[in-house]
């Protein structure tokens, strides 16, 4: 008989503990423009053997392949069946691919990559009319400080609900640079064609019916995109850009920095930096993914880490199923060799940036 317990995770208050927010931090711009040093709040100390060596060390490249998401969708072709194989393999090994013949052209995405450099580039004061409020997630600024002994991530970002419509909270959505919300609404029209397509190809490359993981993923699903600067750093050996964690997204669209390396991704105990594949989309895969296959396909614990010279900039897109879905394994990858390995959730990501800022996974508490 399978396992049907239901995790409703604005229920599960006692694993983790609430904080209020505290006041807001300087952003990492104006930490750099007040030339009073590095703060102590961002110095980074190493709490598991991962983290051992200087957080600049040198690390290996992952070893993920560039796939043909145009051949994904044509998988009775041999060509279309060689291309679901290296999907499976890289999902279920690294949790992570690269994309390309994505429908999107290279100067749409150069375009994306142009204003977010020019908005981070604006006066603070033009900034700060996005400025997220306490409490919320939408806005300019920093991640949330939810205790006095956070220690603090080195970027500035801008994080913009942008579907539903009616989830959009427009006053947060830059006038300037001109042009910023009209790309943006493109490219989430655009994504969205993406998004569809990679749940039918995962699905597919399962054998499953295609629209199994979509299904589940629903109609009221949401995407956030985040706008992310990870200004030079004084101190790239102590310092993070982004703690070690994994999505709680279905999964997540990346465009990384054209030139500068700094994303990098766990397995087996070791880092590895993700490669700089022009012209392509990353896409990893979040936790709500590896509950629905039933923990086939990996979602990789990753970070961020600085450059002493050089500023790096990336766009996220976070797909969440919605609210209400009923997340929980996939009936036709639970078996007698692969029993259920994960409880039925909702509201997953209710939590997360709490089990975020204490370095923990809200997956832990899913596990059967």
């Amino acid at each position: 008989m399978l396992h049907r317990t239901k995790i409703d995770f604005l229920a599960i208050r006692k694993p983790v503990k609430q904080h209020m927010e505290k006041p807001k931090f300087k952003t990492v711009q104006e930490v750099i423009a007040s030339d009073e040093g590095l703060p102590e709040r961002y110095l980074h100390t190493p709490t598991v053997d991962t983290e051992s060596q200087p957080l600049d060390a040198p690390v290996p490249e992952m070893d993920i392949p560039a796939i043909d998401l145009s051949l994904l969708l044509s998988s009775s072709s041999e060509h279309g069946q060689q291309e679901l194989r290296k999907l499976h393999s890289a999902l279920s090994t690294w949790g992570v691919v690269q994309v390309m013949n994505h429908g999107m052209t290279d100067a749409f995405l150069d375009k994306i990559y142009e204003l977010t450099k020019k908005f981070f580039a604006l006066p603070t004061e033009e900034k700060q009319k996005y400025a997220r409020e306490i409490g919320s997630i939408q806005g300019y600024g920093n991640d949330m400080i939810l205790s006095d002994d956070q220690v603090l991530d080195w970027i500035d970002r801008l994080y913009l609900t942008t579907y539903p419509e009616d989830q959009r909270k427009l006053h947060f959505w830059p006038e300037i640079p001109l042009g910023f919300r009209e790309t943006l609404y493109e490219y989430t029209v655009k994504q969205q064609v993406v998004i569809e397509q990679f749940f039918k190809a995962m699905a597919r490359s399962l054998e499953l019916d295609e629209n199994c993981f979509l299904d589940m993923y629903g109609e009221n699903a949401m995407m956030d995109t985040r706008f992310n600067l990870y200004p030079p750093c004084p101190r790239p050996d102590k310092v993070i850009g982004v703690k070690p964690h994994a999505d709680g997204s279905a999964f997540t669209l990346l465009l990384p920095d054209k030139d500068v390396e700094g994303l990098q991704f766990l397995k087996d105990g070791k880092w590895y930096k993700a490669p700089i594949v022009p012209d392509t989309i990353l896409i990893n895969v979040g936790d709500q993914i590896e509950i629905m296959s039933n923990g086939i396909y990996k979602s990789p614990v990753h970070r961020v880490v600085t450059n002493r010279e050089k500023e790096r900039i990336s766009v996220a897109t976070f797909c969440i199923p919605g609210a209400d879905q009923e997340i929980q394994p996939v009936e036709a990858l639970v078996t007698e060799t692969r029993p259920r390995l994960y409880k039925t959730v909702k509201k997953y990501v209710a939590l997360y940036f709490d089990y975020y800022q204490q370095g923990r996974r809200p997956i832990e508490a899913a596990l059967i």
